[in-house]
């Protein structure tokens, strides 16, 4: 093996986002992935001495497995490794980076010297990249009462719910997070700059990966009274040069959207849909929930932290 080699332990590699990263980290030549005996991965000694030997470490657990993971590593002092949490844990905790690293001009900077990165939600990911320059433009005011409305492929769901649609027992479509208390919420109002905690109406349908978000906007409500191309004008601009996000023109498509079109790829385009003369706008992010909303992020951003090609 290559002297210049780096070392990742997946802590939590069974699940399907650890499953998602491992797959995708097979594909890079400049990393390994090293593996904790199976009768091991709870034990706290075993995974304290694989995170000593490995350069970085990526948490695909509950929320307090994660905490616990971070003490330990915590423990190592100068020998910790450089962590990725791909789960919920530590999203808008201190000391951590959003790993979203086309949240605004320099962030993929501060995902490449950080030692702890917080990789972001699938959900947020689509509804803060169409939020937050507009938000930084002022076109949209912290406190405007934005709703997110979202449909996801089951996949995001976990096994069980992945079990209940391959088996036939789920529904054909639903809404869910109706108690307004979803776990995005908090990173998704965080960094998308807003004051006012917006309505997030997430869904999901049967199909097993793929999402949209939107954004309905009122445009007459905004203070700037922008119109549709003043919107897609600041997106655009805004990412402009992206290897991975794409604003896209309205292309004749009669105004229709399918989820699936990005799946295993970790892309995330956004459209901005509407009529000048109704004074009303629609925006839309869609991405892979498994690639730029999952494990695809995370490897981005674990090339970001060791140093390797963007790919």
């Amino acid at each position: 093996m290559s002297q210049n080699l780096k070392s990742i332990f997946i802590d939590g590699e069974a699940g399907t986002t650890g499953l998602g990263i491992r797959d995708r980290l097979a594909a890079l030549p400049e990393v390994a992935v090293k593996s904790i005996d199976p009768d091991k991965r709870k034990d706290p000694a075993a995974r304290k001495e694989m995170m000593a030997a490995v350069d970085l470490v990526v948490l695909c657990l509950p929320d307090e497995a994660a905490k616990e993971s971070v003490a330990l590593a915590d423990e190592l002092g100068a020998d910790a490794p450089k962590i990725v949490d791909a789960a919920t844990a530590h999203r808008i905790a201190p000391g951590w980076v959003y790993g979203f690293a086309e949240l605004e001009p320099g962030q993929a900077g501060k995902i490449a010297n950080a030692n702890r990165v917080a990789n972001p939600g699938c959900y947020p990911t689509g509804a803060i990249a169409l939020l937050r320059p507009l938000v930084d433009a002022g076109m949209i005011p912290h406190d405007y009462p934005v709703t997110v409305n979202a449909v996801s492929g089951y996949s995001g769901g976990g096994k069980s719910m992945i079990e209940d649609f391959e088996t036939g027992v789920a529904p054909a479509f639903e809404l869910y997070g109706l108690g307004l208390r979803h776990k995005h919420l908090p990173e998704l109002q965080a960094y998308a700059r807003l004051t006012r905690r917006p309505i997030f109406v997430p869904s999901v349908g049967n199909f097993r990966q793929g999402m949209l978000v939107s954004v309905p906007l009122h445009l007459d409500t905004l203070p700037a009274r922008p119109g549709v191309a003043d919107l897609h004008h600041t997106l655009a601009e805004r990412y402009a040069g992206s290897t991975y996000v794409s604003v896209i023109s309205q292309d004749g498509s009669g105004g229709k959207i399918e989820p699936e079109a990005l799946n295993d790829t970790n892309k995330l385009e956004l459209r901005v849909f509407g009529q000048d003369d109704l004074g009303q706008a629609v925006l839309v992010a869609r991405l892979d929930n498994l690639g730029k909303g999952a494990s695809g992020a995370a490897v981005q951003n674990i090339r970001l932290m060791l140093g390797l090609p963007e790919g």
